[in-house]
């Protein structure tokens, strides 16, 4: 909401300057973004009128003219602007003037001619970017006025932030009304004058849906001039409202909706064709909105209507074949009251958006259409004449919004607000709120006005003392309690260690968003009916995401556009998913969606900065697999080879922990590589938070003092079964004494007989208390491989 604050002003004018009274609308909820003057500071511009304006005697481009500037002499000045001509009223900046950017007016030669002034065109006064002509004044303009005080260009421009909450807001009439609650300062209306009719032109009015629409003001004024010229003090408020002048009577049923908040509609009347309905679509009914675009209606779409086809959508826009033009000379004016929810959501599902809708999903004040229509109506006579006809009504009195007393307890707000607030402050500051008061003794019974959509409950009214006795005015004590602190176990994970373990190995944390595009779950996990949502913010964020790995991708394409090649990130976040045969949500979801709670990582690139020490190479799998297993150490993973839509066939594989599949890992389909443009192919990897979490951390045990004894065992084993397989199965059968059994050598060839492969461990033992006898270490391993041999088929190679 951006407005005029000298508008603001003439309906309250609190002894406040500029920034008191954006910083009293901002502890008040009304947030202010902006204040900004509507004019640069400059000074010595007047208004002047050209008295000759003649040919420059040296020069083919410029003008010399006598210039009458108020001073009792004429000026002659030189100016170069095409427009120049005898009788114009332009502004004129004086000798000694200091223009915008600090530029001062000097006397000066040109070409060989004494000039004594400058006239000013609207960009060398700072208004706007025009700077074909001279800025031209009206008629009237008086002259010698200084143009500062004539163009009213002392204003500044406050633009607002509302919460959808507070619509009674988004007029003048509004703010001011909250102004003077604040300020205790006179709120002085906008005047208003019933309107007699001239003649008994009038439009019969159909409510065919009267829920949607229970109340239609229409009036019918004959013999406008709709070429006649706006007044320059509307345009000036317009604009400064951030709306731009079309013509009169466009202009003026914007000016009344920013002065009073009830949005207006002018068709030209002798465009429509019987009584005027506020119905639904027809089936296949189209209708050519004033921005050019057609639509087809959608059947919960409520229309304007006459007899013979649609003339508006309601509440949002107006149709192009029953707009004003210069050439209308009767119009017939709209006023309604449509229910918010009748229009909320239906301008943004056509793709655009309009005032008119902004105000009316928020809620309008539904006893607002006759007043409005009155104003207009009168504004309409002053500028573009006319003959008005009486005020025609429809109105569905079961289906308007009925106001219902809200009860405040005194006793309940004062321990909310932590506040000693008395009944009669709370009763005075909630009438010069505009609320209806009756006082029990006990408590307050509340009843809200038309234009206050957001009082419904005790909450609201105490957040109204809230914010009309000040939230400046509320202390804020510092608490005295008893801290403690907590214990820390230290056998648990948190989410930070899962972060520092990554980052300590080179990688960075991003947070994505959890709406991304259908494509993506559609390539990356063959997701073809996804979480979709019912208003996305933007058409490539409409869908939740079940992995995290399409958001880790989209960052390295990112990334490799602004040439960066070595790429390592990891975002911790939810995911969604749909389970249809559920009936509890999961993890505290709705039922039959689960929001499980993941950690996934990216390598691309080197698998090393650039370095003089090694030479450069590609990251693998094995790299990132090295991560994972050290953010689950010392707990062991095993990992089997799988097929999964995001990567490629056999350079993938499920992560398991204790038999149960936890994560996967791998490489990106070379298909996705390709079609996003990855360069080298990536290595992801993407766990269950909670599996991570639920990791044995490392345990700290007594240091032995006696010598080690290692021994290496190569076995032959079927090429079928896994290194992975094999050392699981030697950690299984060995005793306690074994310390550490890690692969060092894999070798397929010569020696080795088809279908098979050897595997070279290399075994640590050693006893805390005792020398290990060879004996025993033979004993041991001999057990070793005795169960190689039972478990998988294994034996020593010779």
């Amino acid at each position: 909401m951006q407005f005029s604050e000298n508008w603001l002003r003439t309906f309250v004018n609190p002894p406040l300057d500029s920034a008191a009274l954006g910083h009293l609308l901002t502890m008040a909820g009304l947030e202010v973004e902006e204040t900004r003057p509507v004019a640069p500071p400059f000074t010595g511009v007047v208004v002047a009128r050209i008295v000759e304006a003649e040919k420059h005697p040296n020069a083919d481009k410029l003008k010399l003219c006598k210039v009458d500037a108020g001073t009792g002499e004429y000026l002659q000045i030189v100016c170069g602007a095409p427009n120049a001509a005898a009788g114009m009223k332009v502004p004129c900046a004086k000798v000694g003037a200091k223009l915008p950017g600090g530029f001062a007016i000097k006397a000066a030669k040109l070409r060989g001619v004494e000039s004594f002034g400058m006239l000013c065109s609207a960009r060398e006064l700072g208004l706007s970017d025009d700077h074909a002509g001279l800025l031209a004044l009206p008629e009237d303009a008086p002259i010698g006025a200084d143009i500062r005080a004539y163009l009213d260009l002392d204003d500044s421009c406050f633009e607002i932030k509302l919460t959808p909450n507070r619509a009674d807001c988004l007029s003048l009439t509004g703010v001011a009304r909250e102004v003077a609650a604040l300020t205790g300062a006179t709120f002085t209306p906008a005047p208003l004058t019933l309107i007699t009719p001239g003649s008994d032109a009038c439009r019969a009015i159909v409510l065919d849906a009267p829920k949607a629409c229970p109340r239609y003001c229409g009036r019918v004024i004959s013999g406008v001039d709709a070429g006649a010229q706006t007044p320059g003090w509307m345009k000036d408020r317009l604009k400064r409202s951030g709306i731009r002048a079309i013509n009169a009577l466009v202009d003026i049923t914007n000016y009344v909706m920013l002065e009073l908040g009830q949005p207006l509609h002018a068709f030209d009347n002798a465009r429509l064709t019987g009584a005027i309905h506020v119905r639904m679509p027809h089936p296949g009914e189209e209708l050519l909105l004033l921005n050019e675009q057609t639509i087809k209606p959608a059947p919960d779409t409520l229309l304007i209507a006459d007899e013979a086809r649609a003339l508006g959508l309601a509440g949002i826009m107006g149709g192009e074949e029953s707009g004003v033009t210069l050439k209308t000379t009767e119009v017939f004016l709209e006023s309604a009251f449509f229910a918010p929810e009748a229009v909320a959501g239906r301008a943004r599902a056509y793709g655009f958006a309009s005032d008119a809708s902004h105000r009316y999903e928020r809620g309008v004040d539904f006893q607002l259409q006759r007043p409005a229509i009155e104003r207009a109506t009168q504004l309409i006579l002053e500028i573009c004449g006319g003959t008005p006809g009486p005020v025609e009504e429809a109105r569905s009195d079961e289906d308007l919004p009925q106001r219902s007393e809200v009860c405040l307890r005194p006793a309940r707000a004062r321990q909310v607000l932590g506040i000693d607030i008395d009944l009669d402050t709370m009763r005075d500051l909630l009438e010069r709120d505009h609320l209806q008061v009756r006082n029990l003794t006990v408590e307050l019974r509340v009843t809200p006005p038309a234009f206050r959509f957001d009082i419904e409950i005790e909450e609201d009214l105490i957040e109204e003392i809230a914010r009309l006795h000040g939230y400046d005015n509320i202390p804020a004590p510092v608490p005295q309690a008893g801290l403690s602190m907590l214990a820390a176990t230290e056998s648990s994970r948190t989410e930070w260690d899962a972060r520092h373990c990554l980052a300590g190995r080179g990688f960075q944390e991003v947070l994505n968003f959890a709406f991304i595009e259908e494509a993506w779950e559609r390539d990356f996990c063959a997701n073809d009916t996804p979480i979709r949502l019912a208003n996305p913010i933007a058409s490539q964020m409409s869908v939740m995401r079940s992995s995290l790995i399409p958001g880790l991708i989209a960052n390295l394409a990112s990334n490799r556009k602004r040439q960066q090649n070595r790429v390592r990130i990891f975002e911790l976040g939810r995911c969604f998913t749909r389970h249809e045969d559920t009936e509890d949500g999961e993890n505290g979801s709705a039922p039959g969606f689960g929001q499980p709670r993941r950690l996934a990582a990216l390598a691309a690139g080197t698998a090393l900065p650039e370095q003089w020490g090694d030479a450069a190479r590609p990251v693998d799998f094995y790299d990132l697999k090295g991560d994972l297993e050290a953010l689950f150490a010392p707990c062991a993973l095993t990992f089997e080879p799988l097929t999964a839509p995001a990567l490629h066939p056999g350079r993938a594989a499920a992560v398991l922990q204790h038999g149960r599949r936890i994560g996967v890992i791998g490489e990106i389909h070379p298909r996705w590589v390709q079609g996003y443009e990855l360069g080298n192919a990536p290595i992801v990897f993407e766990i269950d938070l909670d599996a991570v979490l639920a990791a044995s951390r490392p345990e700290s045990g007594e240091i032995s003092r006696m010598p080690a004894v290692m021994r290496d065992l190569a076995l032959v084993v079927p090429a079928a079964v896994s290194a992975g397989q094999t050392l699981n199965a030697l950690r299984e059968a060995a005793p306690e004494i074994v310390r550490e059994i890690h692969l060092f050598d894999v070798y397929q060839g010569q020696g080795i007989e088809p279908e098979h492969k050897s595997l070279a461990f290399r075994i640590f033992m050693q006893d805390t208390r005792r020398t290990l006898e060879d004996a025993e270490v033979d004993e041991i391993v001999s057990g070793l491989l005795r169960h190689i041999e039972r478990a998988v088929g294994g034996r020593l190679r010779t």
